[in-house]
């Protein structure tokens, strides 16, 4: 019986979704970053990201817009780096990271034009440098958590997009002395399909 209701339910659940107004696309876009932490100088440096999204409306003014990204930031050692942790290479001064990251925003249409969003991001390191630390330890952790809020302008399939990103995780993986934690801006152009 619990198997014809969940059933039952799962068919309704699929009729609404399929009701629904839904579309898809492709983005491409900047990201401006910096990594907090007295290991790390404070400057925005920049970075890219691109990736597809989908929009599902929801009802009224309401849609959730899931995304899948490939998320580069880049960022500078400060010079304390080397002090802080002794086993530390001498010269290792850029640092990438490259994540693939799950952006799942709840879109709050405002008029024909400008919609708001808000949401978090989950993302997995997919590559870093590995020649920060001379011993071969991982530097960084393998995720991160972040929130997002910003807008976006839909002019037709075009999309325009500006969110502000903070991470929430201390991505620093090495030991405790230091929190490091990402924040920053996206702009992005988006085609709707």
């Amino acid at each position: 019986m619990k198997f014809k209701l969940s059933a039952f339910v799962l068919f309704l659940f699929l009729a609404q979704a399929s009701m629904a107004q839904f579309s898809i696309g492709l983005k491409a876009g900047a990201n401006i970053i910096k990594i907090d932490g007295k290991s790390f100088n404070d400057e925005f440096k920049y970075g890219y990201h691109l990736g597809g999204f989908a929009n599902i409306g929801i009802g009224g003014r309401f849609s959730i817009q899931p995304e899948v990204l490939f998320n580069q930031y880049q960022t500078k050692t400060d010079s304390s780096f080397n002090h802080i942790y002794q086993n530390a290479l001498s010269g290792a001064t850029d640092v990438k990271l490259n994540y693939l990251s799950i952006p799942l925003l709840l879109n709050y249409k405002l008029g024909s034009l400008l919609s708001l969003q808000a949401g978090p991001m989950f993302s997995v390191l997919m590559d870093h440098n590995k020649n920060l630390l001379q011993n071969g330890e991982d530097a960084f952790k393998k995720g991160d958590f972040s929130m997002l809020g910003g807008a976006q302008i839909s002019l037709g399939k075009i999309k325009l997009n500006g969110r502000y990103v903070v991470g929430l995780n201390n991505i620093n993986d090495i030991d405790n002395k230091d929190k490091w934690k990402s924040q920053g801006f996206q702009l992005s152009l988006g085609l709707g399909l």
